[in-house]
């Protein structure tokens, strides 16, 4: 059962480890009246340290490095309370933490006092440099967790920012909205001629805007010779004589077969003196 741990003033003794066992046991007892259980830990024991996990997710609730914990003992007075003393790596305090086991506080203790003695021999083994690897590994770890949470919290800004393109964007142009589209030219920058389209008012490219249309009058006037004047708007297919669409076909198929106008003569019949 893992009572907890507690902060000590000093890194090791065994008035200090006392203290913080009065401490813990307290605090558990006023747990205890409250209806709340001790929970039950795992612990792994290996010449790199100590790891504390739940015993059914196996989850690492601490980690406590062999090169930091400083001080370990067992309560010579309760058989069944082991400690030991670790300096915390991030805020640098020296933490007790206190255990409680039925039958196995000493082999605990021991099994501890045999980590540190067999880390120490492959220190010398490896002449350092195995403790040196490890802190640069532990220093590369911790830097990859601040990555990750300054890349998270850049992912979250770059998304709000998208949000807020987005809800611009909408007030810019409500829904529903259009555009008018200014007619297609061609290359000589012409409105196309459309004959049942009204008038438009469209200013051109240059900002001028085009000449008026002339009023078509509907009073009729002739030549002197009495002929209408030829009105494009008013001349339709009806006004031409009947064959001469079939002529104007001949004349089309002939210059396909590679005839030309030179040395022929051409007979049409009276055409309407309308056109």
């Amino acid at each position: 059962q893992f009572l907890g741990s507690t902060e000590v003033e000093q890194p090791k003794g065994t008035e200090v480890v006392r203290d913080a066992v009065r401490k813990l046991k307290f605090a558990r007892h006023i747990k205890k009246s409250e209806g709340q259980k001790t929970p039950k830990v795992e612990l792994q024991i290996s010449i790199y340290g100590v790891k504390i996990l739940d015993p059914k997710t196996k989850e690492v609730q601490h980690n406590c490095q062999l090169h930091r914990i400083s001080f370990c003992a067992d309560d010579k007075t309760d058989k069944r309370i082991f400690t030991f003393i670790c300096k915390d790596s991030e805020s640098n305090k020296h933490l007790c933490y206190v255990f409680d086991s039925e039958k196995c506080a000493e082999e605990i203790t021991l099994t501890i006092g045999q980590a540190f003695d067999l880390a120490y021999r492959k220190f010398l083994e490896s002449g350092g440099k195995d403790v040196e690897t490890r802190k640069q590994i532990a220093g590369l770890q911790k830097r990859i967790q601040e990555l990750e949470t300054e890349n998270a919290e850049l992912k979250n800004k770059v998304q709000d920012l998208e949000n807020q393109l987005r809800i611009t964007q909408v007030h810019a142009s409500p829904a529903g909205s259009v555009t008018p589209k200014s007619p297609s030219t061609d290359i000589f920058d012409m409105v196309p001629f459309s004959p049942i389209s009204p008038q438009s008012t469209t200013p051109t490219r240059n900002g001028t805007q085009p000449p008026p249309v002339p009023s078509r009058s509907t009073e009729i006037k002739r030549d002197l010779f009495g002929a209408e004047p030829f009105d494009p708007f008013s001349c339709g297919a009806g006004d031409f004589p009947p064959d001469i669409q079939s002529k104007l076909d001949e004349m089309q198929e002939g210059f396909k077969m590679g005839l030309t106008l030179e040395g022929t003569v051409f007979c049409l019949d009276p055409l309407d003196s309308r056109c």
